[in-house]
């Protein structure tokens, strides 16, 4: 079986701050993710604006999902040579909107020449109140998750084979969970955004909450292991079930209860590994 290099690579540094989304100091949230031409998109997939705006917005997804408000950001952006100012003024522009639509500043970063476009983002936010970590699952604990998971990867499928996707595709632009997260985080046990595919994220759950899952329904392989979908994975008590649902109706909002977590350790996540 081929080793996770990316696992192996995290463990060779040693810190207590290390196994989220982000790392939580005191009542301060700091994100970073990579978003990389021919890696994570390709050129003719995207306006130059989109490719920025994205890039942004997977790092709010983590914000939010650890249940913390966008202050600041960083960016480190390496731009092909052959980037005109108009480009470029796309480019910022992109970044601009994001920083409008999710009401942070952006406080600096650096700027490289490059072959292609190249972006890498860290966002600071406040925490509203106890963060919302992966190793908080309890034993018969509900697990749910929100909105509807396999868009992106049938929308990905089209991409590779030159066909167009729409506009308002979540690959393009996901739809984040705020309003129902802030709302309904004091009831919530464990959780984070599902950017690697439901699988992947359940494994992260099982790994720091030390605890397995027993399925209520089953979940296709094309639906769990979905990446880049940007809804929200988490755990909560049975005795909240009635609040969860709820706050999911008020928002007009679907919401998957699919499983349950169990004592079992055991969790196997079936999806090729993404990242190396």
């Amino acid at each position: 079986m081929k080793e996770n290099l990316e696992k192996y690579f995290i463990k060779q540094f040693q810190s207590k701050y290390i196994g989220d989304d982000g790392a939580v100091i005191g009542k301060i949230v700091m994100v970073q993710d990579a978003f990389f031409e021919s890696i994570h998109f390709k050129r003719d997939w995207f306006s130059i604006d989109e490719v920025a705006y994205k890039s942004v917005l997977v790092n709010i997804s983590d914000i939010y999902s650890m249940n913390a408000i966008p202050k600041y950001a960083l960016l480190t952006v390496a731009i092909p040579k052959s980037f005109s100012k108009n480009d470029l003024q796309l480019l910022a522009n992109g970044f601009k909107r994001a920083s409008k639509d999710f009401n942070f500043e952006i406080v600096g970063g650096d700027t490289i020449s490059n072959s292609k476009l190249d972006i890498s983002v860290t966002v600071i936010g406040k925490l509203r109140g106890k963060p919302i970590l992966r190793g908080g699952a309890k034993v018969k604990d509900f697990v749910a998750y929100t909105g509807t998971l396999g868009k992106t990867k049938r929308d990905l499928e089209k991409l590779l084979n030159y066909r167009k996707i729409r506009k308002d595709s979540p690959f393009i632009k996901p739809h984040l969970q705020k309003k129902f997260i802030f709302r309904a985080s004091r009831y919530i046990s464990s959780g984070l955004d599902i950017s690697d595919g439901l699988f992947s994220e359940m494994e992260h759950i099982a790994k720091e909450s030390k605890i397995g899952f027993k399925y209520l329904k089953k979940i296709p392989k094309r639906i769990g292991c979905s990446g880049e979908e940007y809804q929200f994975l988490f755990t909560f008590p049975p005795r909240y079930l009635k609040q969860i649902n709820y706050l999911a109706k008020g928002l007009n909002m679907k919401l998957e209860l699919f499983s349950r977590v169990k004592r079992d350790k055991k969790f196997k996540n079936i999806c090729k590994l993404n990242h190396f």
